[in-house]
């Protein structure tokens, strides 16, 4: 693979505080700028805006089935090396985070085999780490 620019992704949240303190310290995401309605921070080499919004009257997150899961849409996340998700994924437990779908390899011995997990900010929204064994598998048919 090509060397890889960073991705900028801002999401919105209704409670900033709370989701300042969940991806400083529970996702350990070095913080950069910030204001009073937004705050940067670098997601594995990437850049995360969280943007404060009032909380609505969202309908709730839809699912899609996934190698026998129910994948929370919309979502976002990382592709990480392999031994960085194994020790994120323990990182996190440790941390007590409460996993929509715990830590596992899906697609066990077919194309596109990876490790993953899904859990939520304290906004509600949705974030999937992964990792490839075999990145070329990445976009594999």
């Amino acid at each position: 693979m090509k060397n890889i620019s960073p991705f900028h992704i801002a999401i919105p949240v209704h409670n900033l505080d709370e989701c300042r303190t969940f991806y400083r310290d529970v996702l350990s995401c070095e913080e950069g700028r910030s204001s009073d309605q937004w705050v940067d921070f670098n997601l594995f080499g990437h850049q995360l805006v969280i943007h404060y919004k009032p909380k609505s009257q969202m309908e709730s997150l839809h699912h899609n089935p996934v190698d026998g899961h129910e994948i929370p849409v919309p979502h976002y996340g990382v592709v990480l090396p392999w031994d960085t998700f194994e020790s994120f994924a323990n990182e996190l437990k440790n941390k007590r985070v409460q996993f929509l779908i715990e830590p596992y390899i899906r697609f066990e011995g077919q194309v596109g085999e990876q490790a993953t997990m899904f859990f939520l900010d304290p906004a509600d929204n949705a974030l999937e780490f992964k990792a490839f064994k075999d990145k070329s598998q990445l976009f594999a048919k």
